[in-house]
C-alpha cells in the first residue's frame, strides 16, 4: 500500500526494544523517533508534528495511562496505539476508555504492530488527503440526530451545540454505524468497518469502544436510545 511518510514517535524506556522498533519502521518508509520518558514526549511534541504515538504503559516515572489521558485533556488528537507487557483485560479496557486507539501486548511481532499502524492510520482526517471527502453514501455530510450534530467532513462532533472530542477510532465506529442505519452489525463486521483489526474469541474491545462513544453522545447507558444492542449480535445505530 502506497502511502506518504508518517512521521511516528515511540515512548518506550526499554532502549533495546526501542531501537529495534525504529529501525523496522524505518525500513517500512516511516520518519521514527523514540523518546524515554514523558517529558522527553513533550519536547519532541512542542518542536515537532507528529502523525501517531506508540506509548509504552508501563514506564519509569508518569505511566502510560496519565500520558494518554494528559494529551487527551490537552484535546490533542494524535492516534495512540498502546504497548502493554500484561495480558490483562482490565489495562486494555482502560486504555480504549481513556482515549487510545488500539492496543499491543509484548512480546509482539512487528509486523503486527505495522498493521495495527496502517488500520490507525487509514482512519484520520481526511485532510491528510487533499480533495477527498468524507461523505456517507449519498453525498450526505451532516448528520442529525437528538442533540448531536455529526460532521463527516470536518470529523466533528457536537452535542447541544459544544465541540466534542472524537479519537479516530471514535469517529470511525460512529461513521460505520451511522452508514448503516436500523442495520444491525455484527461486532466482527463493525471492526473492519472502522478499519480496526479483525476480532479474537472473547475479545471486548468493540464494546468498550462502543460504551465510550455512548458517553460521548451523551446517552442513557442503561437504556441506550440512538446506539442500541442486539444480543447475540452486535450493534444497530437508530436514528430520530
Amino acid at each position: 500500500m502506497k502511502m506518504r511518510k508518517y512521521n511516528i514517535v515511540v515512548l518506550d524506556d526499554d532502549n533495546r526494544l526501542g531501537s529495534l522498533l525504529k529501525q523496522y519502521l524505518k525500513d517500512q518508509g516511516f520518519h521514527v523517533e523514540v523518546v524515554l520518558d514523558s517529558a522527553a514526549l513533550r519536547r519532541a511534541m512542542a518542536r515537532k508534528r507528529f502523525d501517531l504515538l506508540v506509548l509504552d504503559l508501563m514506564l519509569r516515572g508518569e505511566d502510560g495511562f496519565s500520558v494518554c489521558q494528559r494529551i487527551r485533556a490537552g484535546s490533542n488528537k494524535i492516534p495512540i496505539i498502546m504497548l502493554t507487557a500484561k495480558n490483562d483485560e482490565a489495562d486494555r479496557i482502560m486504555g480504549l476508555e481513556i482515549g487510545a486507539d488500539d492496543y499491543l501486548t509484548k512480546p509482539f511481532n512487528p509486523r503486527e504492530l505495522l498493521a495495527r499502524i496502517n488500520a490507525v492510520m487509514r482512519r484520520q482526517p481526511v485532510s491528510a488527503i487533499p480533495g477527498v471527502p468524507a461523505a456517507l453514501e449519498g453525498g450526505q455530510n451532516l448528520l442529525q440526530f437528538g442533540p448531536i450534530e455529526f460532521n463527516l467532513t470536518s470529523r466533528t462532533l457536537t452535542r447541544d451545540g459544544t465541540q466534542v472530542q472524537l479519537t479516530s477510532g471514535d469517529y470511525a465506529l460512529l461513521r460505520a454505524l451511522v452508514s448503516h442505519p436500523r442495520e444491525p452489525l455484527s461486532r466482527e463486521k463493525l471492526m473492519v468497518l472502522a478499519g480496526g483489526k479483525e476480532l479474537v474469541v472473547f475479545d471486548r474491545s468493540i464494546d468498550v469502544k462502543i460504551s465510550r462513544l455512548r458517553r460521548l453522545i451523551g446517552e442513557d447507558l442503561s437504556k441506550p436510545r440512538y446506539i442500541q444492542t442486539v444480543w447475540g449480535l452486535g450493534y444497530v445505530f437508530v436514528p430520530d
